[in-house]
């Protein structure tokens, strides 16, 4: 029984109480006062015409002064009965009847969907990711409130309990592609065990905070478990360490001496402060610029009067002693590394698995945190320009912030940039809203652990897919794209349409790395191209 129909019974029989009472005291009253003998059915009927005043009056005039104080006291009473279920009755029923109806359960049919167990910001790269490869999925989410918001923003949303049986049977789990745990270390673990009981075949992948706590989500029976906070500290480790060793770190591998990578743009670089044109990438590194992120926004093709700045990452093709020349115009002038060169502000799981990968690349560092424990060298506020300071801010070449609350590191990177303006700021945030605000702190680089989440869970889910990942910002996909067949790419204007860009073709076992707005699509070609989650599904969509 809901709220509003116990409100109705009680409301019911509030009501029927207090016309039985002034029917007695009426039918009294007639006799005492008045001298009339009045049938109590006669009484009830008035007092029901009194308050639903449909029709009333019928014994007067009345001449004693009790029986007009009564039935005054009666037409107020009805009055205040009515009004009172406005809000108890009336409203509730109403705001019931137009309100949004979630769906309890997925319709009958629906196969090789994705289960995804609840609504979360992690959530919103995975669907983007699923929706891109036009891959249906299903958002179980036991609160209200939230299912009806999802719902009328047009998200595949049911309300139901991702920890109940009847939850996941509702979601059609049995003929689902997998199921997506991602909520806490606790309830995730539920959820495995409850999606073992109804499905026992269907993929499971749950996400932990806590790596330790693999064993148990194994145990439960989830079939991978992924800790995207460690993937997340690796990443923007290696936005120091690749600015320092000779390697080229990560690229994906297109052709036999053909690779695509991803660039970023450190302070100090050469190339901060010109334009793409005046950058002369190309007759200086040989390399092709398919694309680029300015402060967090992704564009391909990058405008040739687009300026480069310390934090603009290149999306580049090309050979890879093409690729090392490139990656010697982007670092910043050679330096001396000391103690305190890099500062890890932050030593929760993030800040250990940098601080783990900074050691392992031969490279000084120093931890900051707020709580004193054993690898922080520096005890206190990171928000603190006198804790920066003594973490030696001033001479620092790179701080990486690995701190959990967005507003904090926010406020941090603020601080960071007064205290030492040349240094750069490499950050992780929570929320992907965050990123844009992080940048205009005055951040180098940032990375979002929802983004990291989704795309992390997206590759175990499309593994098939041949979905290649560039450091969790952007993808590059094999494909075949039955419409372009016959059509050269500047004629099919597939930059312009899609916002996606070819950067190769394999035919015939062999690898074509320049193609031109001239180069016809032939049969049996498989093209590599490279695009944001929304392009790829403008290609999916309208090449293939």
């Amino acid at each position: 029984m809901d709220k509003w129909q116990r409100r109705t019974i009680i409301y019911s029989l509030a009501l029927t109480g207090v016309m039985l009472v002034y029917a007695v005291l009426y039918h009294n009253g007639m006799r005492i006062f008045e001298g009339e003998s009045l049938s109590f059915l006669h009484s009830l009927q008035v007092v029901v015409e009194t308050f639903t005043t449909t029709g009333f009056g019928s014994d007067a005039p009345w001449t004693s002064p009790e029986m007009n104080a009564l039935v005054i006291l009666m037409d107020l009473t009805g009055v205040v009965l009515i009004f009172m279920a406005l809000p108890v009755l009336a409203f509730p029923l109403l705001e019931d009847i137009l309100s949004t109806t979630v769906p309890e359960a997925v319709e009958n049919g629906v196969e090789d969907h994705v289960v995804i167990c609840t609504y979360t910001s992690r959530a919103e790269a995975l669907i983007g990711e699923l929706e891109s490869w036009d891959v249906d999925y299903v958002v179980v989410e036991p609160d209200r409130e939230r299912a009806t918001d999802l719902y009328e923003d047009e998200y595949t949303v049911i309300h139901a309990d991702p920890e109940s049986v009847d939850g996941l049977e509702q979601a059609q789990l049995a003929a689902a592609r997998a199921l997506v745990a991602d909520v806490s270390d606790q309830v995730d673990a539920s959820i495995v065990l409850t999606a073992q009981e109804v499905a026992e075949d269907v993929p499971i992948i749950s996400v932990v905070e806590e790596p330790d706590r693999t064993a148990y989500h194994r145990l439960a029976g989830a079939d991978e478990v992924l800790s995207p906070r460690s993937l997340l500290g690796e990443s923007l480790a290696t936005k120091v360490t690749a600015s320092v060793t000779t390697e080229l770190g990560e690229a994906i591998e297109i052709g036999a001496d053909f690779e695509i990578a991803e660039l970023p743009i450190h302070r100090g670089s050469r190339l901060v402060g010109t334009t793409l044109a005046e950058s002369e990438i190309r007759e200086r590194a040989g390399v092709n610029v398919v694309g680029a992120w300015f402060r967090g926004e992704f564009e391909t093709p990058p405008s040739p009067e687009a300026t480069l700045t310390n934090g603009t990452v290149l999306l580049v093709t090309g050979r890879e002693d093409q690729l090392e020349q490139l990656k010697e115009l982007t670092r910043s002038g050679v330096r001396r590394f000391d103690r305190g060169e890099t500062i890890v502000i932050g030593y929760g799981q993030v800040g250990r698995t940098i601080a783990d990968a900074l050691d392992d690349a031969g490279l000084p560092r120093t931890v900051v945190d707020h709580t004193e424990m054993d690898g922080v060298d520096v005890v206190g506020d990171a928000t603190d320009p006198e804790t920066l300071r003594e973490a030696g801010i001033t001479d620092a070449r790179s701080v990486i912030l690995a701190l959990p609350d967005d507003t904090t590191t926010e406020f941090a990177t603020l601080v960071i940039r007064d205290a030492s303006p040349q240094t750069e700021v490499i950050a992780r945030v929570e929320e992907p809203r965050s990123i844009q605000k992080m940048y205009r702190a005055g951040a180098d680089y940032v990375l979002s652990l929802a983004t990291v989440s989704g795309r992390m869970i997206a590759s175990k889910i499309l593994e098939d897919e041949d979905v290649l990942s560039l450091d969790q910002q952007i993808e590059v996909v094999r494909t075949r794209a039955p419409a372009l067949v016959g059509r050269t790419i500047g004629d099919a204007l597939v930059r312009s349409k899609t916002g996606c860009t070819v950067v190769a073709i394999e035919r015939n076992g062999d690898v074509l790395t320049e193609v031109g707005p001239d180069v016809r699509v032939e049969a049996g070609d498989e093209l590599v191209i490279a695009g944001t989650d929304d392009g790829i599904r403008r290609f999916n969509e309208s090449m293939t």
